[in-house]
């Protein structure tokens, strides 16, 4: 099967389809239904391996059972498979009768579909989109293969799709973070915002090459967990669970600062948390209840990387991605979650990752946080990883790979500090000097970097982010001048 002919005729169709305006709505349209069809695959083969399987879909709304055009006339097409998709099979779907003995495998249908619509108005045209997917026979290898590749270019192709975006990070970003924190056989991995799933099919494929035995395959099988509170990204990384072999993948569709961070028990927290946390954003009071009060940050990526140390297991690793404006950051509640992370973990080193990772999603510049609980930071080690030779920038068509992150890896491995005119590339501080600096990490920076043009909203962040810092600096200056002159202004 040919992947760009593939992906092609899909969009071609749906450009004709006055339903669906833009990338974004049409990688959502294309979604539901390979899930559909990913899962109709799945119930095949438990069908084969398990007595009685009953499936949690009714019979009538089976994709077999409306989905395949066996050419008699008696498919479905037009104004029947659209008063079909839209009356019966979303409602049908969103509705199944679960409880709690419900088996995640089962479970994932009706969450997939809570909050997802079919956008095409045209039912011929649907028709043709759903007769081309069923073309994909999961039984043919090179089919199997086919589809990872077509998933992959789905999954880049969100980075172009306007707010869609933020749910894809590069795979050479969760490969290299996966390859340093080396994830075991037996380890429980989470990601609490997961999007797509890149972070945990990065652990799956390190897992997988550690499977020796039918108990490792069960232990791989249950050795993920995700939470991702938009439903485009959700049902994504359900199909990714499901292409990799997990057959009841534990992804839940909600949001990970909802509950009070306080109220985890040990069985809740894992061995190893790799993640990229939305940032950027604000959170309503109403969320910001459920964290202590000094660590009530307004920023997502803050209140995340709390959430991260409360469900963190005791010798556990964690990799986090994390922007600029949490290592030079000095406001209360940045100095107070920084603060617990330096006496509660080991944070042993800081990645300074170049501009553009991320783009065209976002140009702010961005950080790999690598730690520990297992004792308090002695030591921090700042590598800064310079922009390719031969790149100016990372985009669509030039993004960033793993063999990029090279200097870093062989650096990993034998540290020691550098300096290239005059600037620490590498260099390792006490964490006596780091409180000294009022928590402020913002170190081995990019000295030679021009100053990037940011899109508006990504402008009045930074500057909002460095403002309050500046703020806190001059605040604690000024306490400090009034403790020496013992006077109180």
């Amino acid at each position: 099967m040919s992947l760009n002919n593939f992906i092609k005729r899909l969009q071609d169709i749906m450009r004709n389809d006055a339903g669906v305006n833009g990338d974004a709505q049409r990688i959502e349209q294309m979604v539901w239904i390979l899930f559909l069809k990913v899962y109709d695959a799945k119930e095949e083969s438990w069908e084969l391996i398990t007595n009685n399987y009953a499936s949690v879909i009714p019979e009538k709304y089976r994709w077999s059972n409306w989905a395949v055009d066996r050419k008699d006339g008696k498919a479905l097409t037009g104004d029947a498979l659209l008063n079909f998709v839209n009356n019966e099979l979303f409602p049908a779907l969103k509705s199944l009768d679960i409880d709690e003995t419900t088996p995640m495998s089962k479970i994932i249908v009706k969450t997939a579909f809570e909050d997802n619509n079919n956008y095409m108005k045209d039912g011929i045209l649907l028709r043709q989109v759903i007769n081309i997917i069923d073309e994909l026979d999961f039984g043919e290898y090179d089919d199997r293969h086919a589809f990872g590749e077509i998933y992959e270019t789905i999954l880049r192709s969100l980075q172009s799709a306007g707010n869609a975006g933020e749910f894809y990070t590069p795979r050479a970003v969760t490969d290299f973070m996966t390859q340093m924190v080396a994830p075991k056989i037996g380890e429980k991995i989470a990601d609490f915002a997961c999007g797509t799933g890149g972070f945990l099919t990065s652990a799956l494929k390190a897992l997988d090459a550690q499977v020796k035995s039918a108990t490792d395959k069960e232990i791989y099988n249950n050795s993920v967990y995700g939470m991702e509170k938009k439903a485009l990204p959700h049902l994504l990384c359900v199909t990714n669970m499901l292409l990799h072999d997990i057959d009841n993948p534990v992804i839940i569709h909600g949001n990970s600062l909802e509950r009070n961070v306080r109220d985890y028990k040990d069985e809740e927290r894992f061995n190893v948390v790799l993640m990229n946390p939305p940032y950027g954003g604000g959170e309503k009071e109403g969320v910001k209840i459920n964290f202590p009060a000094d660590l009530r940050s307004s920023e997502t990526a803050d209140l995340f990387m709390t959430v991260i140390m409360y469900r963190l297991k005791y010798n556990g690793r964690a990799a986090v991605i994390i922007p600029d404006g949490f290592l030079f950051g000095t406001d209360n509640a940045k100095i107070a979650i920084k603060k617990k992370l330096l006496e509660e973990f080991n944070l042993h080193t800081v990645v300074r990752m170049p501009h553009s990772v991320f783009a065209p999603y976002t140009s702010i510049t961005t950080n790999i946080l690598f730690f520990e609980r297992t004792e308090p930071t002695k030591k921090i080690w700042f590598y800064r990883l310079d922009m390719p030779s031969g790149y100016k920038h990372f985009s669509k068509t030039k993004p960033m790979r793993l063999e990029h992150f090279e200097p870093a890896i062989k650096w990993w491995k034998k540290r020691e500090e550098i300096s290239i005119d005059g600037f620490d590339k590498a260099k390792r501080y006490t964490v006596k000097e780091l409180i000294a600096r009022n928590y402020n990490l913002d170190l081995c920076g990019f000295p030679h970097e021009e100053e990037e043009i940011l899109p508006p909203h990504e402008l009045i962040q930074q500057y909002q982010e460095k403002r309050a810092s500046l703020n806190a600096d001059i605040d604690r200056i000024l306490i400090e001048i009034e403790n020496i002159l013992g006077i109180k202004v």
